[in-house]
């Protein structure tokens, strides 16, 4: 069984995401094999907050070259999760 932070493994800073903060949307790097009930579930836990929606994106890896070597990125799942008005997560920037 996932706990918590199993499932959450980042939250993810990027010039992207921080434009998203003003809707109360914050950008997860999240376990692959988990659902969206398990993601809600482990924000409101960790982070103390009410969630309104959670939508998930699969990026799969790219192929990426060195010298003479092939290999891949890893695939990564990540979840923009929007808060119930009045909730925020606060940010150390």
């Amino acid at each position: 069984m996932l706990t918590s932070h199993d499932i959450i493994k980042a939250l993810l800073r990027t010039e992207k995401s921080t434009l998203y903060e003003p809707q109360r949307q914050y950008l997860f790097l999240v376990n692959k094999s988990a659902n969206k009930l398990q993601i809600r579930r482990a924000v409101e836990e960790i982070y103390k907050v009410k969630v309104k929606t959670v939508n998930t994106l699969i990026s799969s890896g790219k192929l990426k070259r060195v010298r003479y070597h092939f290999g891949m990125t890893p695939d990564s799942k990540r979840a923009v999760v929007t808060l119930k008005e009045g909730h925020k997560i606060e940010v150390a920037t």
